[in-house]
């Protein structure tokens, strides 16, 4: 028996997942990817980031904000509203919103609620398991970036609003607000907007799609 054996089931979390359509995604890779190729890779993050956070074990509900419901993959789709605010602030605050309202009567709040950026292809279901256990211990909870002034993941336990700060600076204005900062691990930290950081997320053992992504792109780790 292992140590979350014995510690009982996880509670489970909802995680939201704002995505970007792909033809207006990951711009700073332009600069050395041709619009076909960023198209991809940026589908490709998406989607293997999905397709781990749907295979974790305390998770049991995804639910992935955007325009392109092809990107969500065997997640639930929530399309952004066409006359409402847009931009990542906004559908992050429309799929909190879902999140909480969903349910039977009665729960509306009372879900465990995390939103993950969309675009780390080197996560494993099982890094993401670590971090939603430690977060559950604190009312309000994120990670740091790879490079140190960003945001990956910010959770609120049941019950707790969650006005996340993702953006510029978005590490420091989390830590101010209050949420806990969470130690984790490399493929939870390493989110892909350059060249550089692509490599970095290949070396660490990228999704699959990612990886046949970047092989036609020609990028190596």
């Amino acid at each position: 028996m292992t140590a979350a054996d014995a510690a009982g089931p996880v509670a489970p979390w909802t995680v939201v997942i704002p995505v970007k359509a792909p033809a207006g995604a990951k711009t700073r890779l332009a600069v050395a990817v041709p619009p076909v190729e960023r198209e991809a890779l940026a589908r490709a993050f998406a989607l293997d980031t999905i397709a781990a956070v749907l295979a974790a074990r305390s998770v049991d509900r995804v639910i992935v904000v955007g325009d392109d419901p092809a990107l969500a993959g065997e997640a639930e789709f929530l399309a952004e509203p066409a006359d409402g605010p847009r931009g990542l602030m906004a559908a992050i605050a429309y799929g909190i919103a879902h999140a909480r309202a969903g349910g039977d009567p009665g729960e509306t709040g009372s879900r465990q609620v995390a939103v993950l950026l969309g675009d780390l292809p080197a996560l494993a279901p099982e890094e993401l398991d670590a971090a939603l256990e430690t977060a559950s211990r604190h009312p309000l909870a994120f990670v740091r970036d790879a490079d140190g002034t960003g945001t990956t993941l910010a959770t609120a336990s049941a019950g707790v609003h969650l006005a996340p700060h993702f953006g510029v600076d978005s590490a420091a204005r989390h830590a101010a607000a209050g949420f806990v900062e969470l130690a984790a691990s490399a493929g939870l930290r390493r989110d892909v907007d350059t060249i550089d950081a692509l490599a970095e997320a290949l070396a660490l053992g990228a999704g699959p799609l990612t990886r046949e992504a970047a092989a036609r792109a020609r990028i190596e780790a």
